[in-house]
């Protein structure tokens, strides 16, 4: 085990990483937000950038010779290698345009690979107080008890998750929507929470029964959630493949 620490020391660290950011983003929630552009239409605030510096230095302090990816600092300064080496992965506000607009899905994502395998996994809401955690092989858990993927196996009474994605381009549009209209004559309904964190929580205990979603926006939007939902064996088919080395197209889960 890396730096002879269990793995559950590991999941006792992010979580306290993660509602220490939690309430960073509790009390920015409720005030006025400085809001920057990375895109057409994807965000970053200050709330974004002080929760990745809070996860980052927690996390330092008890594994200096751990490595680093987040969201806020791979856009800064460019894609970071993935490495045998244990490897934090963070989103620190999943959900940023939720967040800027006042709706209350967003969540801090914290994830730990071991040789390149996804192996802890915190999730956490702090405006409904909900923390999601898992690690590889040892079951996931909501607020400290256990959860299960849906028992469906109808695709039509299936509820299905999915996102449109931060390109505005005509191309990126037209698929986009071209999917969902394909998407809603096989389901019974479609949601889309502006969280992906959130909506692979969602298929992790139960409350969605498939995730799909086109384009890969980085680590952050799969690793922290393999964790939860790969820590008892969840059923799941990608696309194709979707590795942090090599990118992927499009993934989905399903129980």
């Amino acid at each position: 085990m890396a730096d002879n620490v269990s793995v559950e020391e590991f999941l006792a660290t992010a979580v306290d990483a993660a509602k220490k950011a939690g309430e960073i983003i509790r009390k920015g929630f409720y005030q006025t937000k400085h809001v920057e552009h990375k895109g057409q239409v994807d965000l970053v605030t200050e709330t974004d950038k002080a929760c990745e510096d809070l996860v980052f230095n927690h996390l330092k302090l008890h594994y200096p010779s751990h490595k680093f990816i987040g969201e806020e600092t791979t856009a800064a300064y460019g894609t970071s290698e993935l490495t045998d080496e244990p490897t934090w992965i963070v989103d620190p506000l999943d959900g940023t345009t939720n967040f800027v607009h006042g709706f209350p899905f967003v969540c801090v994502s914290i994830g730990l690979t071991l040789g390149k395998v996804p192996t802890v996994g915190v999730v956490y809401n702090p405006l409904m107080d909900e923390l999601f955690t898992g690690i590889l092989g040892k079951g996931a858990f909501l607020n400290g008890s256990p959860i299960r993927v849906s028992s469906q196996t109808e695709l039509v009474k299936s509820l299905l998750a999915t996102e449109p994605g931060t390109k505005r381009d005509t191309p990126t549009v037209d698929a986009t929507t071209n999917r969902i209209n394909n998407l809603l004559f096989k389901v019974r309904s479609v949601r889309m929470s502006g969280s992906c964190a959130l909506n692979l929580c969602g298929i992790a205990c139960g409350r969605l029964d498939l995730f799909y979603e086109l384009g890969y926006g980085g680590p952050w939007y799969a690793f922290d959630h393999f964790d939860i939902l790969r820590s008892y064996n969840i059923h799941y088919t990608i696309d194709t493949v979707c590795l942090y080395d090599q990118g992927c197209r499009s993934w989905r889960f399903n129980g």
